[in-house]
């Protein structure tokens, strides 16, 4: 097996995600070919695959940018702005095991060409963690908040996560302010449904919950990220992704 030099997980992602724009395929040296468990159901499992991948994504000459990542342990996970003749913002995920990514999630939605409601986009705002000695501490609050509002619907509970005097919201279709959310998930919450938490993710002020559900009775892969500050939360973004049927995958490992 190739050693790789590069010790710092953040920048073998960025070097990875980067890589997409060159096609070249030693910007995969970062993935262990032995062990890679790809949850992308349209790209094919693999070290090859993933090359094959970037090649094929090059010859379009795309964009990547990488808005903010974070690290989780044996997890990174990064919040992208992509450019593949089609304009998505995704959430990667990568776990790493003896210094390489083993596995790999991902979350795409389309980029609308306007900002929400109050003014922002779906990546714009802060993107340094702070506050590391909370992680733990916001985790938690992250896991009650799924758990208490997105899947039983406790909405008389919402003040008690949401910083009432200063919320921002990047939700293409929803607006800053706990008003405006408590209106968005009281009306959406017949049509969009959070069934399961798989993984929390979290760095410091930062937490992304990876969940899954039914928008529109269509099977769902829901990613939101938080900024937690003084105990609640106070900025969300999100991607959702219609999971495609099991006929249509091109491996094994499932979504989630």
């Amino acid at each position: 097996m190739v050693t790789n030099m590069i010790s710092n997980k953040k920048d073998q992602i960025h070097t990875l995600l980067k890589g997409i724009e060159t096609g070249d395929p030693k910007a995969v040296i970062v993935v262990n070919e032995n062990k890679y468990i790809q949850h992308n159901p349209l790209t094919p499992t693999g070290n090859v695959g993933l090359a094959e991948l970037f090649k094929r994504l090059s010859q379009t000459s795309p964009r990547v940018d990488i808005v903010r990542i974070f690290e989780d342990g044996d997890y990174v996970f990064a919040h992208t702005d992509y450019d593949f003749n089609v304009l998505e913002i995704g959430f990667e995920v990568f776990r790493f095991e003896d210094g390489f990514a083993v596995e790999h999630w991902d979350n795409l939605q389309h980029k609308p060409s306007n900002p929400n409601l109050s003014g922002h986009t779906m990546i714009d705002g802060p993107t340094e963690a702070t506050d590391l000695e909370l992680t733990e501490k916001n985790r938690n609050l992250i896991r009650s908040y799924f758990d208490e509002i997105l899947v039983s619907g406790q909405l008389n509970k919402l003040d008690h996560y949401i910083d009432s005097e200063d919320y921002t919201e990047h939700n293409p279709e929803m607006a800053d302010g706990l008003p405006a959310l408590r209106e968005s998930l009281s009306r959406k919450s017949k049509i969009k449904v959070y069934d399961k938490l798989h993984r929390i993710l979290a760095e410091g002020s930062f937490v992304l919950s990876i969940g899954e559900g039914f928008l529109n009775s269509v099977h769902t892969s829901f990613y939101d990220l938080y900024r937690v500050s003084e105990g609640k939360i106070a900025e969300h973004w999100d991607t959702i992704d219609a999971i495609p049927p099991r006929s249509e995958w091109k491996n094994n490992n499932g979504k989630f």
